[in-house]
């Protein structure tokens, strides 16, 4: 580490909504990093229980938080309350109902300044998922903005950069000027889109820093399941497409399109495992209206087989497509299980 990273601010910005059984785990896993110099900045975004009182209590106990109360305008909204104050040289967000273990800024500080990368991505623990996690490997890898994007917009498995803010270290130069759309979930791929498009290096840290809750019952993720998807989701995908071509990287843009197009063939079989007919009927109008540029992309080398026919079959008839792949998941995938 350089001789003067120590010295470096980090603004940890926190949106706190009615989280009063999660805050004080949350916000003890800040003050309990081994890099001290932290500003820490709580939103209170309206809550209507004690989240509020329990943010002016750690004030008080700690003079690195600032508390700020506000009417509710959401997460968005919270964390751009955030942004119009933090000082930091580097920007990072952790939610409430989240916790970090204790190195994780340090290491992403360390990192950053090493490579002068102007982004640091860490791996993230999923608390309340009982599918198998992902084995880490507890290495770093350095990233140029091209291998990052490569990774980030084609969900490579071995390195897994998830679309949200929580997992990033962020130099303030490449996100000062950048807002979070108010009224809107998903924010964050664009957020971080426009990030990783604007940091010339990034640095990967297969150690899962940042520990994720899932299993709220409340959480914005287990609400309005066709209104996330169709007035946030894909409307935030399609942004990422066009922002991409205009930054001038019109290769990722059209893998963002092939990867776009894998994501709501999920879409339509999650819709149609829960009985939710007309969402899937919005989904086919969706991928048909895109044949022409579906036929085209799909063209191209880095396509997998299995997904040309995958596609064809949904554009085709929809309904055999789902049926297909439920006798593919019921029947195929045990019988390869057990080979």
């Amino acid at each position: 580490m350089k001789n003067n990273s120590d010295k470096k601010l980090i603004s940890v910005i926190v949106a706190a909504y009615n989280i009063e059984a999660y805050l004080p785990r949350c916000l003890d896993s800040i003050l309990n990093q081994n890099y001290s110099n932290l500003e820490i900045i709580v939103v209170d975004d309206g809550s209507q229980d004690h989240t509020g009182a329990i943010c002016d209590r750690y004030a008080q106990k700690d003079e690195r938080i600032r508390v700020i109360h506000q009417d509710n305008q959401g997460l968005s909204g919270a964390r751009n309350a955030g942004l119009e104050v933090a000082g930091g040289a580097y920007i990072g967000y952790v939610d409430g109902d989240d916790w970090i273990e204790p190195d994780m800024y340090g290491a992403m500080m360390e990192a950053c300044e090493r490579e002068d990368a102007e982004l640091a991505v860490c791996a993230y623990r999923q608390i309340g998922n009982e599918r198998e996690q992902s084995v880490f490997t507890e290495k770093q890898y350095v990233l140029t903005r091209e291998e990052a994007l490569e990774i980030y917009i084609c969900d490579h498995q071995t390195y897994h950069i998830y679309n949200s803010v929580w997992s990033k270290l962020f130099r303030r130069d490449i996100v000062e000027k950048m807002r979070f759309p108010i009224g809107k979930k998903s924010e964050d791929i664009m957020y971080t889109t426009k990030a990783m498009v604007g940091a010339a290096k990034c640095v990967f840290l297969d150690t899962p820093y940042y520990n994720y809750v899932v299993d709220r019952e409340d959480s914005i993720m287990n609400k309005k399941l066709h209104e996330r998807r169709f007035h946030d989701e894909i409307p935030f995908w399609m942004e990422q497409m066009d922002y991409l071509e205009k930054s001038g990287l019109k290769e990722f843009s059209e893998k963002a399109f092939y990867h776009f197009c894998r994501r709501m063939l999920f879409y339509y079989e999650d819709f149609m495992d829960k009985k939710m007919k007309d969402s899937g009927k919005e989904m086919v109008r969706i991928l048909r209206a895109e044949k022409n540029r579906i036929d085209w992309i799909y063209g191209k080398d880095y396509v997998a087989t299995g997904d040309r026919a995958r596609m064809k079959l949904f554009l085709t008839c929809p309904k055999v497509f789902y049926y297909t792949v439920k006798a593919y998941e019921k029947i195929v995938i045990p019988l390869r299980q057990r080979h």
